[in-house]
């Protein structure tokens, strides 16, 4: 087991492993055999005790609902309750609680869910309750103990102090008498200029067993008995499996069974993985593909083209003024036509998942973004009931969005149920990962801008026409059929906000939505919004003959802290000076999940067509900053991100398939390809914005328009490999 990630928490067993050491504070939590009852919270609210467990030696257990994927989530988070809590941090680690547990007790440790950069920012404030809670009750057991008055107690470093006598004493010390208190109905949490742990770039806690190989990922569950099972999903999406030859691998090597997974998909399971998908290569399976075989890159790039046209229906998701009619009647008029492609998340690790069916217990072990979502698809194919049945959330190796599906679960346990006692792992190959995603959504642009006389920005029309993701994992989020969130970074307010003011503004989306599945992919519906509102802004800027940032100024009086990022990115570049001979530049902002973002970049082209990247600055207002050192590798691990999608990403579409079938055919950058990355953070405070995301968004708008820069060449389609346009 982990030292900081405890793939598996069963209560019985946490509170005896306790006991084992000496008798412990589990806030929160019922301990049997006698023990202290531990009060609940009267409303139903999450019960916050159950953030903190103090053990004897005065380590201090910090339970994390949301799912660490590499964006260093699971540090930030106990960073929030362990300044709250004022403990040793030399001697905090960390557990994930079980979905299971939590909606057996009433949903105690909140939402599960780690996406949209929501990690942090939306439990920030009843985790830090958490941890001032248990401080509270800690101190209140020293003071009983002492008999003063709690007022006269401070704690700080997991030791609390008397201070008129200067006795002391630790948090494991009065463990056990602090759990039978009664937590405060409220805590005041500090202020933020008090801040000690908040703020300061602390090591993450989960690197040392990453680095060593202790950390436990889907792929390395073990169980006692285990089997393996490789899954065949039907290539085209709609589609259906018709009929499989079982006869055909009864003998080879390892095999166990052949299963039917729902009406799709069938699966070998075998002894190894490998002798699974050895053969399940050789058996003969016959698809139903359906009417979407028909389906290819091009009729879908036709079909979103139509929806362009005005004359089609489209969803209003930001109006002012008349921009139709000031265009009709503007001086002139500049248009262009933008388009962004699917993109797979590609994670490192392929789907998977463990799952273990009995007639009275269903268990699974997986990485997923969503615990509870996975909880309920456990729930849904096995057909147990909830108190009978669990996920054990472990690392993920990858997340991007993609585990926040379920359907690998779903899997896992239709595989298991066919096979009750036995543990399975369903492991995808690379090729089942690649033609099974939920890729980032298609779409196309039409942008019109128009000038004054006076070459005055008068009017825009913003024409978006492509998939929404809502429509297809979420419709019940449709507002009247509209998708609010296509229109991130272009919305009219909110946590993604146009930061421009333009007299006549007409903001729409066309929604076309075809076969291939869209999902939630890092940065979402920012990443081709931005690419396509900055780097239109630069073609505007061009027509209108001046200078890109300043052009940007003129329209953002309204939105100050879009332009403070977009001041300090400008800053740090160097924006007002000139860049180094053969050296271009490049500037973009946005606004996505609730932080502004602005990037630039300097380039230099050879060939006209081989790009360097030399230098990429960011800068970025998420109202607080947890962990800065956290945020330069965000912000770098996001740049990794966009440069690829820019580079080397997109998916196509041949006879209803995904073409793309590994990393020869879909690439990620190479380490000699990474720019020199500067980040510059700028705070503002009062508000709290996401991190993970934002900044992929400025990405490639920064870089497009450096190479237009350099070259004079718009290009308006990513992926840059399409363009014959590669890294140098």
């Amino acid at each position: 087991m982990n030292k900081h990630i405890s793939p598996r928490l069963n209560r019985r067993a946490f509170v005896i492993g306790t006991a084992a050491v000496g008798a412990g504070l589990a806030i929160g939590l019922d301990i049997p055999f006698g023990g202290p009852a531990v009060v609940r919270a009267a409303d139903g609210s999450p019960e916050i005790g159950a953030w903190v467990v103090v053990r004897p030696d005065d380590t201090v257990v910090i339970r994390i609902a949301r799912s660490e994927m590499g964006q260093g989530s699971l540090t930030g988070l106990a960073q929030l309750v362990a300044e709250e809590l004022e403990c040793d941090w030399t001697k905090v680690t960390t557990e994930y609680p079980t979905p299971g547990q939590s909606v057996a007790r009433k949903r105690v440790w909140g939402d599960f869910s780690t996406g949209g950069s929501r990690g942090i920012r939306s439990s920030q404030d009843y985790v830090r309750k958490g941890g001032a809670t248990a401080r509270v009750m800690l101190i209140q057991a020293a003071a009983d103990a002492w008999k003063v008055p709690a007022s006269e107690c401070t704690a700080a470093n997991s030791v609390i102090t008397h201070k008129p006598s200067g006795r002391t004493t630790t948090y494991g010390k009065v463990a056990e008498a602090a759990a039978k208190l009664t937590p405060p109905a409220d805590v005041k949490l500090k202020d933020p200029k008090d801040w000690k742990l908040i703020g300061k770039g602390v090591k993450r806690l989960d690197t040392v067993d990453k680095t060593t190989g202790a950390m436990i990922y889907g792929a390395d569950v073990k169980l006692p008995g285990m089997l393996n099972a490789a899954i065949k999903d039907c290539p085209v999406f709609g589609g259906k499996l018709k009929s499989f030859d079982e006869a055909k691998i009864a003998g080879m090597k390892g095999v166990k069974k052949v299963v039917k997974v729902g009406d799709t998909a069938v699966a070998v399971v075998a002894d190894t993985w490998w002798h699974a998908k050895t053969a399940l290569e050789a058996l003969p399976i016959t698809w139903d593909e359906g009417d979407n075989a028909k389906v290819s890159s091009a009729s879908i790039a036709k079909w979103l083209a139509e929806g362009l046209d005005d004359s089609q229906p489209a969803y209003v998701g930001n109006k002012n003024g008349d921009a139709k009619a000031a265009i009709a009647g503007a001086a002139r008029k500049v248009e262009a036509v933008y388009s962004y492609p699917y993109q797979n998340h590609a994670t490192m690790e392929p789907m998977n998942a463990t799952a273990l069916y009995t007639a009275d217990k269903c268990e699974v072990w997986c990485g997923t973004q969503n615990g509870e979502a996975a909880f309920a698809a456990v729930l849904e194919a096995s057909g147990l009931p909830a108190e009978k049945c669990d996920v054990h959330k472990v690392m993920l190796g990858g997340g991007f969005g993609r585990r926040g599906q379920t359907d690998y679960v779903r899997q896992a346990v239709i595989i298991a149920k066919q096979m009750p006692g036995t543990p399975i792992k369903l492991l995808w190959s690379r090729e089942e990962d690649m033609a099974h995603g939920r890729y980032h959504p298609i779409t196309q642009c039409k942008m019109t801008g128009a000038f004054d006389a006076n070459d005055n920005l008068i009017a825009l029309h913003y024409r978006l026409s492509g998939q929404s993701i809502l429509f297809s994992l979420r419709p019940e989020a449709l507002q009247n059929g509209m998708d609010p969130a296509a229109f991130q970074g272009v919305a009219q307010s909110g946590e993604a906000a146009v930061g421009y003011s333009v007299p006549n503004l007409l903001v729409e989306h066309a929604m076309r939505n075809p076969h291939v599945p869209p999902g939630f992919w890092r940065g979402v519906n920012v990443n081709h919004n931005a690419i396509y509102m900055e780097c239109f802004m630069d073609e505007l800027a061009q027509a209108a003959g001046q200078d890109p940032l300043e052009f940007r100024r003129k329209l953002m009086g309204n939105h100050p802290k879009h332009l403070a990022v977009l001041n300090a990115v400008a800053e740090k570049i160097g924006w007002s000076t000139p860049a180094p001979q053969g050296v271009y530049r490049g500037i973009a902002q946005v606004m996505g999940y609730g932080s502004y973002v602005a990037g630039a970049a300097e380039i230099s082209v050879t060939d006209g067509s081989k790009i360097k990247v030399h230098r990429i600055v960011a800068s970025t207002d998420p109202g607080y900053v947890v962990n800065p050192a956290q945020v330069e590798r965000q912000v770098a691990g996001s740049f990794v991100y966009g440069l690829s999608a820019l580079f080397y990403g997109g998916c196509t579409v041949k006879d209803g398939k995904i073409e793309q079938t590994n990393f020869d055919t879909y690439n990620s950058m190479r380490i000699n390809e990474m720019p020199k990355v500067e980040t510059v953070m700028v705070p503002s405070g009062g508000f709290w914005g996401g991190v993970g995301e934002p900044t992929i968004g400025v990405a490639a708008p920064a870089v497009l328009n450096a190479y237009f820069a350099a070259t004079g060449k718009r290009v308006r389609s990513v992926p840059l490999r399409d363009q014959n346009i590669t890294f140098a």
